[in-house]
Order: structure tokens, then sequence, then C-alpha cells
């Protein structure tokens, strides 16, 4: 007999048994989370389900290389049904919109799907701290679609400064304000910096994209906050020497068609980017009030499941979680998302076999295995365990580490590849511009060009 099916779709859920009598375990997200709790349920004897809106998992370490044309979305993104293969999970691709606690079901489409056992591992999107009209004009990086926005605004901002006249709007064309000074913000500072000094210069005739001006923007009173403070130092001594203008104590008051505004200070900038917060997945806000904290995010258990249900867990980037070995918080990173994704994983598979209990559940501990932020070529800052890493020794490890843990042996070999012709040459394998291209130019004043006269329309009969 061939392998049963089950559609998930309208008027779906309205049992928790599976057309083959099974229990059904469902997985909100296939991130670091959600793939390693369903890599770790592999031959448990229930139906399980993983559900992202997306077809592809994404190694989002490595957004920024998209971003700044160092690498292609292919190389760093999987199809989520190879990524799960041989696992026997079942994935659907779908939006869900919402979780029903009392009936135990999620909404999904247009009808809903029930569960025994819940994980929501949905992830987190971009905070602008009440300030949502700002998110069109400074795109955040979260997913191979922000990314590529990022390049393409990125490279047609020099485009456009080619050919523009104005002395003023050329130097806006040519200015880049970051907004946050975490990871994200470095790497991004960083590698925008180096693609218009090193890759970049050669290829432009009127400008000289060396003279691109690169300004990240932190509110706190140091960079990485979570890494040590010389590492925080080296890195804004890095930047620095790089040509990159780090304003620390610094907030965004406003940002416009035209900028962004820093106190005082209004600088003109073509491009902004965000990468100051982060906010949880819409589908928290389906849940009853006193479970998620400002930013959306559940406060889960020690066991990671929702107080009160037992049967519901947050991994990742959603959940408020707590190292039951140190009491601190678990860090938004892919480190804390696949640990908690496995430790649910693992948790659900002994209590269905029967080698556990909800009563004697243990609590979750992060190990933390240390952090890592690439500021340019052959520059990075690592704290590994007790061992602090900077320049060149952190950026190989830096390296290393990405490439063991980026998924499928023929991206790995391509990256490798990639970052292995870029470090020699300084160049980029991806100056593509995809997307809307329109609006590019305002005037075209440039040597060599002359701009068309508007056609003079003879006046009509009678007119003054």
């Amino acid at each position: 007999m061939g392998r049963s099916r089950t559609a998930y779709h309208r008027g779906m859920g309205t049992g928790t048994i599976t057309a083959t009598g099974r229990k059904r375990i469902v997985i909100v997200g296939a991130g670091f989370g959600g793939v390693e709790c369903a890599k770790a349920l592999k031959g448990v004897d229930a139906d399980v389900v993983v559900i992202d809106k997306r077809n592809h998992f994404t190694f989002q370490p490595l957004l920024y290389q998209v971003a700044t044309a160092s690498l292609s979305p292919a190389e760093i993104a999987h199809p989520i049904r190879q990524v799960l293969r041989g696992t026997g999970c079942r994935v659907v691709m779908g939006r869900v919109a919402g979780v029903d606690l009392d009936r135990k079901c999620i909404r999904i489409g247009e009808g809903s799907l029930s569960y025994d056992t819940l994980v929501l591992a949905a992830g987190a999107t971009h905070a602008y701290f009440g300030h949502e009209e700002w998110a069109p004009l400074a795109p955040g990086l979260k997913t191979v679609d922000d990314a590529t926005e990022l390049r393409r605004r990125l490279l047609l901002a020099f485009e456009s400064a080619e050919y523009e006249a104005d002395d003023d709007a050329r130097r806006a064309c040519l200015t880049f304000a970051i907004v946050g000074g975490g990871p994200t913000g470095v790497e991004l500072a960083g590698a925008i910096k180096e693609v218009a000094a090193k890759t970049l210069q050669k290829d432009y005739q009127n400008i000289d994209t060396g003279t691109t001006r690169v300004i990240l923007i932190q509110g706190g009173d140091r960079l990485l906050k979570g890494f040590p403070e010389e590492l925080s130092a080296r890195a804004k001594r890095d930047l620095e020497r790089m040509g990159v203008d780090v304003r620390l104590g610094t907030y965004a008051q406003d940002v416009t068609e035209g900028g962004v505004r820093l106190g005082d200070e209004f600088v003109s900038a073509r491009n902004v980017f965000w990468a100051a917060g982060v906010k949880a997945s819409k589908v928290t806000a389906s849940l009853p009030e006193g479970l998620t904290d400002a930013s959306g995010r559940i406060d889960v258990g020690p066991d990671l499941s929702l107080p009160g249900h037992p049967e519901v867990f947050a991994i990742g980037d959603i959940a408020s979680a707590h190292s039951a070995k140190t009491g601190e918080p678990v860090p938004g990173v892919a480190q804390g998302a696949m640990q908690s994704g496995a430790f649910v994983g693992k948790l659900i598979k002994r209590e269905l076999q029967g080698r556990s209990t909800v009563e004697h559940r243990p609590a979750f501990s992060y190990a933390d295995k240390g952090q890592m932020a690439v500021i340019g070529r052959s520059k990075a800052v690592a704290q590994l365990g007790p061992f602090k890493l900077g320049g060149f020794v952190a950026w190989l490890a830096w390296s290393v580490i990405h490439i063991v843990f980026l998924v499928g042996y023929r991206n790995r070999m391509k990256v490798l590849i990639s970052w292995g012709w870029n470090w020699l040459i300084n160049s980029r394998d991806a100056l593509l511009i995809t997307g809307d291209v329109r609006a590019t130019i305002k005037r075209v004043e440039a040597p060599g060009y002359e701009r068309d006269e508007p056609e003079q329309q003879p006046a009509e009969a009678g007119s003054a």
C-alpha cells in the first residue's frame, strides 16, 4: 500500500488524531530551531508537520554577504524539503495566522490544522520602536528577500552617483547610514566600505567610489554589546581604520527619503539600513495577554513550554527563555535556536516513547559556544570560550565554523571557492541589480552625455 496522504488546507483539523491514527506534532518555522527540532524527532511514532511561509532554509549569519554581493542567495539557502529529507517530516508551505490554544489548532491559509504538540519557532522580524513608517525607508536584514533588496539599493546608489550632476545629490548617493551596532550592523558597515573602496573603484569613470561614506549609528556606549569590552573596542578601531564613521551614544530621531536625523544633525543619505532591534513574529499576537513580553516574545518555562500549556513549546528568537545553568537569558542567536530546538525535539520524543513524563521534564541549559563578528577582509573578532581572538586568526576561525555549519556539501564548496577568490583579488561574485530599477538617475549631465530638451508643442489657436 502507498503512503497515506493528508490535506492541510480548508476544513482540516477537526480532530487531533491524523489519518494514520497517530499523534500530530506541528512545528511552525523552519529556521535553525525548527530544523533542529524536526531532525531530533526523526523516527518518532507520530506525524511531524513542519510549516514555513517560504520553501527554503536560510543560513542567516551570511545574509549580509548576499546583501553586499559576496555570495548569491542559492549559496546560503537550501530547500526545506531537501534539508529534512529522510526525517519522515511532512513539509507544508503556508503562512500561519494565529494559534488557538483552547482548540489546540493553528490557523493556516483559509482553514486550520489541529495538533497534539506544537512547537513555535517562527523567529523574529525587524523592530522600529514604534516607527513602523520607517520600514520601507530603512530596510532590515532577516530574509533572502531582504538581502537582495539591500543589494539592489546598494548597487543602484553607485549607478545613480555615476551620472548625477549635482554635488550634494552625488554625495548623498555615496552615503550609507546603518542604524545598530550589533553584529549585523558591524558586518554590513565593514562590507559596504570594502565593496566601495576596493571592489568597485575600477568599474566607474565619473566617481571615486573610495569616497563612499559609511556611518554606523549605535545608541549604546560601545559596539557589539554582548562581546567583551576589549573586542568591542577592537571592532570600533578596525572599522575606523577602514574609514567607517562610528557614532556611539547616538540615536536615529527620524528617517526620511532624504536621510536620517541624528539629534541636531541631518545626514543626507541615499540609503539607510536598519540593524537596531528585533521583535517576535506576528503569530504571537494571537496568544492570550500575559504570555508575551513587550517585544512579543513568549515567556516560557524552564522546559521551554508555555505556562499552563505543556503541549506547546516556543524556541529561538520567538521565546524569552533563561538558561537553567546560569539564569541568564538565552541569546537570540543561531546557537540558542539550535540548542533549544534539539532539546525540545528530544524531550517530545522521550515522552512519546514513554521514557519520560511531563512531570519529570528537565530544564533547558544553554551552552555558550562563543560569538563572532567579521569586520572586513582578514579582520574579525571572536570569543570562543575563554579565548578572545582578533584579526586574521579570528577571521579564519569565523570562516571555518561558518563553512562547517552551512547546509549541503555543494554549498560549502561553492562558498569556500567564492571566499578564496574574493580574498585573493578583492572581487565580488554577485554584483547583480534585480527588482525595480526605475528612477535610478534624476539628472544626467556627466561628461559625454547630453540631456534631451523637451519638444516645443505649437500653441493652440486662441490660446494666450
